[in-house]
Order: C-alpha cells, then sequence, then structure tokens
C-alpha cells in the first residue's frame, strides 16, 4: 500500500469523520496503512505521488532533506506573475512543513533554477504548458517552452515535498510532462446558489495545484443573475430579491480574473439564453415569452423563456454582453442555449405567427435564428461564441465551441461537423457519483453514457432530440445505464476537436457551505483524467493516491473536511460522533434522487424549495473507509486471513453505533433523517459479524438476507438517471457503501 506523503496532518482522509478514539485504535493496525503507517525512514524508496499522473516520471525512490530555505535562480527573466507563483510555492511550503516543528539543519539552502524559453503572455487558449522538472538532493531544474510551464512545473515540484520522521524531504524525480488536453475546466453554478468571491478564490488555489486552466461561471439563470450590470441595474435589484448583495460587482469579476490569471487558469463567463432567463424577466418582464410572467410556480424558474421574436429582445442581449464581455477578457463568451421549453413559444399566439409567417419547421429553428444572431454580434466584437449543444442546429460564426452536455452522440455531431467541442456530459459532479465512477470515463469514449444524457436532457425543449423516459433496467450497482446505444468512436479527425472537458457543478442542493466537500477531491481525479495519459488513468490506482491529495487540499486552504464537519456540529452541538461513525459508512443517493425539485417537474408536482440541513446533504459521495472494508473483505475471502480482527473491529464499530446515534438523534431532531440509515447500517453491521462467526442468533441467515435485499434495492434506486424517475429513495436519502462488502461476506459464511 502506499504511505501518506502528509502523515503528520490532523485529519486523515479515511479516518477523518471518525471519533479520535477509533482513529487513535485503527492508526496501530495492518490495515489501515493507506494513510496512518509510521514515516519511512529516510534510506527507504518511496516513489513519489503525484496528481496529476505526468507524462513521463523516473524516480529512484529516493528522497533528500530539504532545507527551510529556497534560493531561486532566475535562469530567464522572473516575470512579476512568475514572482508570485514563486511566493505561493514558499508559503504552501511553509503550511506543508510546518506542522511537524521540525527544521532542517542543513545550512545551505534548496536551489530552485528557473528556465523557460520563451515568454508569452498567459493564460491564454494556446499557451504552451509542456514542462520538465529534474530534482535531486541540492537543487531541482525546471525547464519550460513558456512561462506558463513554469507554473505547472511548480505545482508538481510542491508535491514532490513530503514529511519523514527526520522532517520535510523532496523526492529524487526526472519528469517530461504536458497536458493530454488544452482545456480542462471547471463549471461552477453560482446562480442557483451563490458563491462569494472567497469561496471561488479557494477554488483557483486548488485548480492551480492539480493543473486546470479553465474556471467556467454560470453567472445567470433562473434562480438568480449574478454580476453587478450598469446598464441594467434591475438585473441584481430585481433578480436577487430575497438577498439583494449576492451579487459581484464589477470590480468583484476584476479582483477574479485577476486571481485566476496569475494562476495560468481562463475565467469563462456564462450568461444564459433565451432560456433559463426568468431572474432576467422578472426585472424586465416585458422580454417575456409568456404573459404575465408567473411568479408563483418554482417550476418556472427553470421553464422561462424570453421573446426571442421581439427585436427588443436582441437589442437588450446584445446591449448585456457586450458589457459582460468588457468584464471578462478571455475570448470565449459563453451564451447558454441550453433547454429552452418549446411550449413557452408554442403558446404565445404571436410567436406561433412569427414562426409561421417565416417558414420556421419548430422552435429549434426559431432558436437556431435567435443565437446566430447573437453569435454573430459577439463574433464581431472579437469574441470566441461558446453554447451548450443545442445551439449546434443555428448556423454559427467561425470559430463557435460547442459544449457537450447531452452525450457522446452529440461530441459526434459537433465534431463531425468541425466545431471544436468540450465534453462536460460524463463529468456532472452534483450526480454525486464516487471518484471514480468520473474517473474511468475518458474524455473521448462514446461508449458510455448515451442512455444516463437522455435521461438528464428530458425537456421538451427545441429539436425534440430527448427520447422519451427509459425503462428501468441498470444493474443495481451500475455506474452508467446498461442499454447505452451503440455508437461509433470518434475518428481521428473528430477527436483532433474535442480540445477538453470540464468538470461541472449545478447548485440546486448545494450551497457556500458545502462548496468544497462537493468540488474536492473528485475534481482532483478529474484533473488527472484530463491531463494525464489516458494508458495511465487506472482506477484501480486512484483511491489511495486521491486520499493523499484530499489531505493535502485541506491544508493548504481548501475546506472539504472542515465543511463536513461544520455540518454535523450544526446539526448536533456537541454530539457528532455517532453521526460521524454513520457517515464513514453512507453516502447520499445518486444522479439527482436528492434533488427533490427536480423530481418534483419530472413529476409534474408543485416545486417546493428543499432544506439543505439533513444528513444526505453533509454526506460524501465517496467513503473511505467503507471501500477499505470493502476491500479488505476480498482480500480475506481470497486468503488473507489475518485481516479478520480488523473486519471484526469495523463491523462492531458499525454495528453498536445504532444506540448511540438514536440517543443523539433524541436530542438533535435534524439527526432524525438518519435514524433509518443507522439501523440499516447496524442490520448489515451485524450480519457481517455473524457471517465471521461472531454470535450467530437464531435466524441471522434470513436477518441477513433481509439487510441485504434492503440494501441492495436502496442502491438499485439511484443507479442511473432514467431509473430515478420512477424509483422510491430510501428514507434519509443515504445508501449503504458497505453492502458489497457484507454480501460476500454471507456468500462465504466462514468460521
Amino acid at each position: 500500500m502506499t504511505r501518506s506523503l502528509l502523515p503528520g496532518m490532523a485529519c486523515l482522509s479515511l479516518l477523518c469523520l471518525l471519533p479520535l478514539p477509533y482513529a487513535h485504535a485503527q492508526s496501530t493496525t495492518p490495515s489501515a496503512q493507506v494513510d496512518t503507517v509510521p514515516p519511512a525512514p529516510m534510506s527507504a524508496a518511496t516513489p513519489p505521488v503525484l496528481m496529476p499522473t505526468p507524462s513521463t516520471l523516473r524516480s529512484s525512490g529516493e528522497a533528500f532533506p530539504l532545507p527551510s530555505r529556497l534560493d531561486i535562480h532566475w535562469d530567464s527573466p522572473a516575470t512579476p506573475a512568475l514572482r508570485q507563483a514563486v511566493q505561493r510555492l514558499e508559503q504552501r511550503l511553509a503550511v506543508l512543513t510546518a506542522p511537524q516543528g521540525t527544521e532542517n539543519t542543513q545550512s545551505a539552502p534548496y536551489a530552485v533554477h528557473i528556465h523557460y524559453k520563451q515568454d508569452a503572455p498567459f493564460p491564454r487558449p494556446a499557451m504552451r504548458e509542456e514542462y520538465d522538472l529534474r530534482t535531486s538532493a541540492t537543487e531541482a531544474r525546471l525547464d519550460a517552452q513558456e512561462p506558463a510551464g513554469i507554473l505547472r512545473a511548480l505545482a508538481t515540484l510542491l508535491q514532490l515535498v513530503r514529511i519523514e520522521a527526520s522532517g520535510p524531504v523532496i523526492a529524487q524525480a526526472s519528469i517530461t510532462d504536458s497536458p493530454r488536453f488544452v482545456w480542462r475546466g471547471l463549471m461552477i453554478d453560482t446562480s442557483r446558489h451563490f458563491m462569494p468571491l472567497p469561496a471561488l478564490l479557494r477554488q483557483l488555489d486548488a485548480m492551480e495545484m492539480v493543473k486546470l486552466n479553465v474556471l467556467h461561471l454560470h453567472l445567470s439563470d433562473g434562480a438568480a443573475f449574478r454580476v453587478e450590470s450598469r446598464l441594467y441595474p434591475l438585473l441584481t435589484r430585481s433578480s436577487n430579491p430575497d438577498s439583494p448583495r449576492d451579487y459581484y460587482t464589477q470590480d468583484e469579476i476584476r479582483q477574479l480574473v485577476r486571481a485566476a490569471a496569475e494562476r495560468g487558469i481562463r475565467v469563462v463567463p456564462e450568461f444564459d439564453t433565451p432560456g433559463h432567463t426568468f431572474a432576467i424577466l422578472r426585472a424586465y418582464p416585458a422580454l417575456a415569452a409568456q404573459h404575465p410572467l408567473n411568479k408563483t410556480d418554482r417550476a418556472e424558474i427553470n421553464r422561462a423563456a424570453m421573446d426571442p421574436t421581439n427585436p427588443a429582445t436582441l437589442l437588450f442581449v446584445n446591449r448585456l454582453y457586450t458589457e459582460m464581455a468588457r468584464l471578462f477578457p478571455d475570448p470565449v463568451f459563453h451564451i447558454g442555449g441550453d433547454e429552452v421549453v418549446a411550449r413557452q413559444w408554442l403558446q404565445n399566439p404571436h410567436i406561433a405567427a412569427y414562426m409561421k409567417q417565416h417558414k420556421l419547421a419548430d422552435t429549434a429553428a426559431l432558436q437556431a435564428g435567435f443565437s446566430r444572431q447573437v453569435g454573430m454580434a459577439l463574433h464581431a466584437r472579437g469574441k470566441t461564441v461558446m453554447g451548450w449543444d443545442e445551439i449546434l442546429a443555428a448556423d454559427l460564426p467561425p470559430g463557435t465551441l460547442i459544449q457537450s452536455w447531452r452525450g457522446p452522440a452529440h461530441t459526434l455531431d459537433a465534431t463531425r461537423a468541425g466545431y471544436d467541442t468540450v465534453i462536460s456530459g460524463s463529468y456532472y459532479l452534483d450526480r454525486l457519483l464516487p471518484a471514480r465512477a468520473y474517473y474511468e470515463t475518458d474524455p473521448l469514449d462514446t461508449r458510455k453514457g448515451a442512455a444516463e444524457a437522455a435521461a438528464a436532457a428530458q425537456t421538451t425543449g427545441p429539436g425534440g432530440t430527448a427520447p422519451a423516459p427509459l425503462a428501468p433496467s441498470a444493474p443495481p450497482d451500475a455506474g452508467q445505464a446498461a442499454d447505452d446505444a451503440p455508437l461509433p468512436p470518434l475518428s481521428t479527425e473528430q477527436a483532433a476537436h474535442v480540445l477538453g472537458a470540464e468538470a461541472v457543478l449545478w447548485t440546486e442542493v448545494i450551497n457556500e457551505s458545502m462548496l468544497d466537500a462537493r468540488l474536492w477531491p473528485r475534481t482532483a481525479a478529474l484533473a488527472e483524467r484530463f491531463w494525464s495519459p489516458a494508458a495511465q488513468c487506472r482506477g484501480e490506482t486512484l483511491a489511495p493516491r486521491l486520499a493523499v491529495m484530499r489531505d493535502r487540499l485541506d491544508l493548504l486552504g481548501l475546506r472539504a473536511t472542515q465543511q463536513t464537519l461544520a455540518g454535523l456540529e450544526r446539526m448536533a452541538p456537541g454530539e457528532t460522533g455517532a453521526a460521524q461513525i454513520l457517515l464513514s459508512a453512507v453516502s447520499p443517493v445518486r444522479n439527482y434522487a436528492h434533488n427533490h425539485e427536480f423530481l418534483q417537474i419530472r413529476h409534474k408536482e408543485t416545486a417546493t424549495e428543499q432544506p439543505l440541513d439533513t444528513l444526505a446533504d453533509i454526506a460524501m459521495p465517496d467513503t473511505p473507509l467503507a471501500d477499505l472494508f470493502n476491500a479488505e473483505v476480498a482480500a480475506f475471502i481470497a486468503g488473507e486471513t489475518a485481516l479478520k480482527p480488523d473486519l471484526i473491529r469495523m463491523l462492531t464499530l458499525w454495528a453498536e453505533n445504532d444506540e448511540a446515534f438514536q440517543r443523539a438523534a433524541a436530542h438533535h431532531p435534524a439527526l432524525t433523517t438518519g435514524l433509518a440509515a443507522s439501523a440499516e447500517l447496524a442490520a448489515l453491521a451485524r450480519a457481517g459479524l455473524a457471517a465471521l462467526g461472531q454470535g450467530r442468533p437464531p435466524g441471522w441467515r434470513e436477518q441477513a438476507r433481509a439487510a441485504l435485499d434492503t440494501a441492495q434495492a436502496d442502491i438499485a434506486a439511484s443507479a442511473s438517471i432514467h431509473v430515478v424517475t420512477h424509483a422510491r429513495q430510501p428514507t434519509g436519502d443515504l445508501i449503504q457503501r458497505i453492502t458489497p462488502g457484507i454480501a460476500l461476506l454471507a456468500e462465504q459464511d466462514r468460521p
């Protein structure tokens, strides 16, 4: 197993959600070596753990004492941005090494030589990010074509540092590295829930450390318009009636763009039109397709659309986009264009008459005309237009970028038509899948996700591209739908049009208090998928390296673990221990099953605002301790019988926790949503203990079968998006992550 690069951290990935007594006990067991073995002696060969994995890495496994000071040698001119990058490196190194309380007494500083061949501005679409990095006992040498490559080399250099018993060391390495894709993005929806500027700045730091280079901000939608407009001030005054200051001032946008640029990150803004415009229309109702604007139905927040036949609409959008474009220097401007509900236009007599007069066959043709006019106006102002794949129906300006979200069929269409494309449909983090489920899907893979993407896109939008709902047929543990339609692979020419991919976080059921926890460390896994050669992205190697990365990011300023623990403290002040143990073995339901408003709208029920105050809102998609249990069960059955005491310890903890959880829930009503999951966890744990020969009450086999049947049915209910639409979800929206291990034990029935 891989030992932690940072064993001195206060919160270890596998154990951070457990009460301290158990975490301490686990640190002495052989099975917990992923993060808790003692530091290796200096003579031990420990290959560095790096994310993203470099293109080529040669290392002897040696590590050398790292002096407390760096001596920076500027073999090429020290640009202001690179000086700031070096300062960030030194600050992060100070944080990483400070917890040990040790300081290397070596007098000579560690030399860092920085050289690039030619100066070039960053960030920009064509920036050169490749680099070479060599480390030895006395120095590191960073070489790149451009300063952008030096930024990426510095991120790798930071990861070569770890803590040993004697203090901080730097691993020996010889690295030649370059990104697989030029577009490696993260999209954050700031409309559904506002994410204040400090929260976004934290994400920039994390993005820099894992070599992501595009921050795509979804800045307007039905819920709110989030950027100060001086041309149309009602956008922020009227579209955010409950929290009128929940928007970014223009100065804050400039600050964000500067901070991103310093880290080699482009900021691509998205202002969605002509659909998803309820917030705009609440401020300027004359532009709406439906009059009067329905302000009482929450479902209308997603449905409301502009009237593209009204000349004032095009004038408004062009003026607004011109103002917003000045705030964002990146050449790419995202116009949205997704999910226009057709009946918004068809049920307007004036729009229907316009379509007939102009011989427009359907609403897709109407939207195509609007998209073309908006796109050409932006193109004339020097912007590259980007939009969701619905805009493919339009005659688009040269250089338009397509963001493919409705699955590989639309990727094939876009690339076949010669459009450069960014893939996002497989990487929606708000589906709450574990990291590996995303990681194992390559951006160029057309074999996965077709049925799931179709299910996600079941709207009555233009073009009629979304099929009827599919029958629930996915197996219980499927990460993707089992009946994906076979599609041809991308040709070499088509693959060349795939610029890269984006991790996407829609925030209907995510607010600022859980932003970091919902993004990380899963985004680090996708950063590797987008940077590293495809052959080096192997799912079986992910978990221990991701645990290291989570600890590192948390220590360097992210709040993923902190947000989870703070959420528990809000729910049960001073009495979180039992809830922590429960959360070590359960995760939230997947594939939008926890988005109750999504399901209400699908079933044509009254949509209600969902409070985000349950255990399912805090539970993590990844449960490292449960995954460790499942892995150890498989190893035990394969013959590693020495693992039995450790399995008994974990099962005993879970089996005995229900009583404590019930007591805590009696004092703290917010915990009551977890009562059913706690009881189910205890039943599964007792089944596992019985299968291991630890207390076998009468009827234990039947009890074990019943517990497994319940757990497996709960998992199956959110196994895919189209299943979720029709399935009843478990009480509390929590599923049992130790189910595979318990099933294996029950099948074996070993003494």
